[in-house]
């Protein structure tokens, strides 16, 4: 299973440490990160270091609410929404490839949520990202 790149806690991921990374993927995560911007600029990232996982990840929120968190691979980004069972006819009548919507119905329980992980390696690939946070601004 790969591991997240960004693993030394001294070297924050700055612009020049992500396209380091993420190559080709960097021009989807500047897209992400203005899609952010100009749609929910009540949103807010932070990038933080975990001991737990050994990894920076990026953590966008909506005052107190998470709304996602992204990690860092080589050549792509990973963003990973979690919600609880009342997402889940939302999700079902989304445009989500029938692959996200069947992670998100089979997968793995964390209490009262499931996740669905979105791999971005290119543009097209933030489409199901951006419907995610679409569904996690529905949900109170």
């Amino acid at each position: 299973m790969e591991k997240p790149c960004l693993n030394d806690k001294n070297e924050f991921p700055d612009d020049e440490v992500l396209s380091r990374y993420l190559g080709k993927a960097k021009k989807a995560w500047d897209s992400f990160i203005a899609f952010l911007n100009e749609n929910h600029p009540s949103f807010s990232g932070e990038w933080r270091y975990y001991n737990d996982g050994k990894s920076w990840l990026y953590k966008i929120t909506k005052k107190k609410k998470t709304i996602c968190w992204v990690s860092v691979y080589l050549n792509m980004f990973k963003t990973s929404f979690y919600f609880s069972d009342k997402a889940e006819d939302l999700i079902k009548a989304s445009k989500l490839k029938k692959e996200y919507i069947d992670k998100f119905i089979h997968g793995k329980r964390y209490g009262k949520i499931r996740g669905i992980t979105v791999e971005v390696k290119k543009l097209a690939d933030l489409n199901a990202a951006k419907i995610l946070i679409e569904i996690k601004e529905q949900l109170k």
